[in-house]
């Protein structure tokens, strides 16, 4: 038996121009690493910066710099993550608002077999 030649696989290209507004968008998680990144920074300088006090409380607890330290840091990283985000999103709502339209070659390529 001879085998069939497989036919040529038919090909439809159909083109659509269109117009599409185009807009820049600040990146949010970037602005939330540095806000949390500058928390730290913040809790850093507020642990070694100021000395505190010698005497112990009224329970008889005492907290070394490192774990001072360890509190500032979480308080920190919350404020800086928050701070973060109100900026991206005030940046996003000025940018934003400064769109441009441009025209696009829309293509589909269907290959039927």
């Amino acid at each position: 038996m001879a085998e069939e030649p497989n036919p040529e696989p038919r090909v439809t290209v159909e083109e659509h121009l269109e117009t599409v507004r185009v807009r820049r968008a600040p990146r949010h998680i970037l602005f939330l690493v540095l806000g949390a990144l500058l928390g730290v920074i913040a809790a850093l300088v507020l642990t070694f910066v100021f000395n505190g006090t010698d005497q112990t409380s009224e329970e008889g607890y005492e907290y070394s710099k490192m774990q001072v330290f360890g509190f500032l840091a979480l308080a920190g990283i919350v404020v800086g993550l928050i701070v973060g985000g109100l900026v991206a999103l005030l940046l996003d709502r000025t940018v934003g608002r400064r769109s441009r339209e441009v025209r696009v070659d829309r293509e589909r390529v269907r290959v039927e077999e």
